[in-house]
């Protein structure tokens, strides 16, 4: 068999591979999502609503992830998997693209594990249970790459507008995606082909294309006071006197988010940064990883950073550190060992109940036996019935059945607006009985845009108006502005046995405006 025959064989197991281990963590996503006992979180019953109401933006975010549930929605319905579908579909899109572009940078075998190593990151199979914006932009971020690296190998002007098509979609769906930018000036300075690339109209055409395919958020930005830019710089700048940052913690989170073992991978591949940069694979990876991680990093000392405002971090990461540990046999070990630790916590995550069954028993008889105390947090998983603050999904459990709580009382008083001054609520209610479609509408006296509810969903000030408030007791504020005010119901619902949603339905009458 000659060497063209062994690569091409190769390649066909590694597609062959790819393809299936992307089939079963499919089929696995779905089930934990259908028989986890989960339902959205609130954030994904915020944007389903964005959904039902199309627009070029939306208070704390770009348009991209409402398209996308719109979209997955009409051919899925509106149950659990026609909602996450976008995330069920793209992060295995992802994966692939970072095959495809390991195989350009690498080889056969370092494109696999890449992959792979993506599909099981913990931060990925975390996400991958959830329609969030992070999907759409890990995809472009990743696509962003591989034609950058087109654009300056090649020098073809298509290269150049199909970045720039791919930045303004991911524009379009996180503005993080603005960061890319870091990413393409570190190589177009700090290269000889970079440089010339410079020279050429293709960069700017870039930066036209994608600010084109940017403008009608832009532009909707405009027209409503400009509600994104202020909720993003608000969440990451905190400006409240004596706001502290939270450095350590947000790194031991980036450890977290790629698995321990692999995010060595990707240390050791950082800090052998000039040796990477003599390498076309590792210098593109290094520039798509190491300025958003440094920017984020930079942040996270004046203010707290989230784990996932580095996201683009674990595409471009994932198959840098897996580049680095394939060029040597211990390595390689490590690598085999951070796979298999990721999965491992994939299993318990998705899995976290059955788990804590398994070994709750055995280490609260051995506790029992050292102590010769009975250790009654350790009984609850041992019983069956896990405690929540063991339980990594239960912000997404009991919603429905609280909403559903109160569907005889919205059929009661179908003129009524449900009202409440935050969205979690409101959001839950909006989805779990959508086939009732009650009237929503957010307490906003002020006129404020903290949330979209506030800006489409205001309750009107109209004098003689009922309401359905949701509260555990309204504030007197809100008592004082209707003629009258009774308690219907006390909705409670116990997800655990130390855990358990409520609110109260206050029917108010006579409403005298705000």
């Amino acid at each position: 068999m000659n060497t063209s025959s062994v690569a091409d064989a190769e390649l066909v197991r590694a597609r062959l591979t790819l393809f299936g281990a992307i089939a079963l963590l499919t089929l696995w996503r779905i089930w934990v999502i259908t028989h986890s006992g989960i339902t959205l979180y609130v954030d994904e019953a915020y944007y389903w609503g964005w959904s039902r109401e199309l627009a070029w933006g939306y208070f704390s975010k770009p348009p991209m992830i409402a398209g996308l549930i719109a979209l997955t929605t009409a051919f899925l319905g509106d149950g659990l998997l026609g909602v996450k579908a976008a995330s069920l579909i793209l992060y295995p899109a992802t994966a692939l693209l970072l095959f495809g572009l390991g195989r350009r940078l690498y080889d056969v075998r370092t494109a696999l594990y890449g992959a792979l190593a993506f599909l099981i990151l913990p931060m990925t199979s975390a996400l991958g249970l959830f329609a969030s914006t992070d999907a759409p932009l890990l995809f472009c971020w990743t696509a962003a790459l591989w034609a950058l690296h087109a654009a300056l190998k090649e020098a073809r002007l298509r290269d150049w507008l199909l970045l720039g098509l791919i930045c303004g979609l991911g524009l379009m769906s996180k503005y993080t995606m603005a960061a890319f930018l870091l990413s393409a000036l570190v190589l177009l300075l700090g290269t000889p082909e970079g440089r010339a690339a410079l020279r050429t109209p293709g960069p700017w055409l870039t930066a036209v294309v994608a600010l084109a395919i940017l403008a009608p958020n832009l532009w909707w930005n405009w027209q409503n006071d400009f509600p994104t830019f202020r909720h993003t710089a608000e969440i990451t700048h905190h400006e409240a006197a004596g706001s502290k940052g939270n450095t350590l913690e947000f790194i031991g989170a980036q450890f977290g988010s790629i698995g321990p073992l692999l995010a060595l991978g990707l240390v050791g591949a950082l800090f052998g940064l000039r040796r990477a940069w003599q390498h076309e694979g590792d210098r593109l990876l290094v520039a798509g990883t190491l300025p958003l991680l440094l920017l984020v990093i930079a942040q996270s000392f004046t203010s707290e950073a989230n784990a996932n405002w580095a996201g683009p971090v674990y595409a471009s990461g994932s198959l840098l550190a897996v580049a680095w540990l394939g060029r040597s046999a211990a390595r390689r070990r490590l690598l085999v060992a951070a796979l298999a630790l990721n999965l491992a916590i994939t299993v318990i995550l998705y899995h976290s109940h059955g788990f804590l069954n398994l070994v709750a028993r055995p280490i609260a008889s051995l506790a029992e036996s050292i102590s010769g105390k009975h250790w009654p947090a350790l009984d609850l998983a041992a019983s069956g019935v896990q405690s929540a603050k063991l339980d990594p999904l239960k912000r997404m459990k009991g919603w429905d059945r609280l909403a559903q709580g109160l569907g005889p009382i919205v059929l009661s008083y179908p003129d009524a607006y449900v009202v409440a001054d935050e969205r979690t609520l409101l959001a839950h209610v909006a989805y779990s009985l959508r086939s009732m479609q009650p009237r929503i509408a957010s307490w906003n006296p002020e006129h404020a845009h903290h949330d979209q509810y506030q800006i489409t969903h205001s309750l009107p000030d109209a004098p003689g108006q009922d309401i359905l408030y949701l509260a555990q007791r309204p504030p007197a504020e809100v008592a004082a502005r209707f003629a009258q005010s009774e308690e219907l119901a006390r909705l409670r619902v116990t997800t655990h046995p130390d855990f358990a949603l409520e609110t109260s339905v206050w029917l108010m009458r006579g409403f005298k405006g705000y």
